[in-house]
């Protein structure tokens, strides 16, 4: 996402107008765009996942939000570019579909992660509270986590520092790193894989 080289008030675009300076690659048109529509996309979520809310926690449903992001960033923003106004939608309901598609896609890959989504907070249903053991258990699938990320370049600990250790938003995050709002999203969508691998990787270990 480029910087931009003009002074427009972006808030009072319409959303076609809006939508033709985000597919330009204008980076404030991109913060505009999801301050206009960020309740629209976290209703769509919560709307996906409300059977399932017992066992989500809101850091899933904020990592779902930033999977949104990602993937309207993702292929040239390919998805944003496929939005056809004429088809009567509103930009929108674009939006919130792509949401709940997203959400569907994150619980159909919870559901294929046992050690990770534990390690990021999506607890199992249980009948009682964790009890001392379970406490031992998760501290010691932190301590994995943090032997993984080790592994990682010093930039992607950072990047892990960041955006996980201290809750910084994308935005907060480009900033600190001095990289675009899309190269966070890649970044984070990049290293969550390589974290499921690890965790692939180290449960076939102990298996063997």
């Amino acid at each position: 996402m480029a910087a931009d080289k003009t002074d427009f008030d972006y808030q009072i675009f319409d959303d076609l107008r809006l939508l033709n300076a985000v597919l330009e690659q204008q980076e404030r048109a991109w913060c505009e765009l999801l301050r206009r529509y960020r309740g629209v996309i976290f209703r769509c979520i919560h709307k996906a996942v409300a059977k399932y809310r017992t066992a989500l926690t809101n850091e899933d449903v904020e990592e779902i939000f930033a999977e949104v992001c990602f993937n309207l960033l993702r292929n040239d923003m390919r998805k944003l570019r496929l939005y056809d106004p004429e088809k009567g939608a509103r930009l929108g309901s674009w939006l919130g579909l792509i949401a709940i598609n997203t959400a569907y896609d994150h619980l159909r890959a919870v559901g294929r992660q046992p050690l990770l989504d534990r390690v990021e907070g999506c607890p199992e249903l249980a009948d009682s509270a964790a009890d001392p053991l379970d406490d031992l258990l998760f501290k010691e699938r932190i301590d994995q986590l943090n032997q993984f990320a080790a592994r990682f370049s010093t930039r992607d600990q950072r990047f892990l520092e960041l955006y996980y250790g201290r809750g910084l938003t994308a935005l907060e995050v480009a900033e600190n790193m001095r990289i675009s709002v899309k190269t966070v999203y890649s970044k984070k969508n990049k290293i969550s894989k390589r974290l499921t691998a690890m965790a692939i990787e180290h449960r076939s270990l102990l298996a063997a």
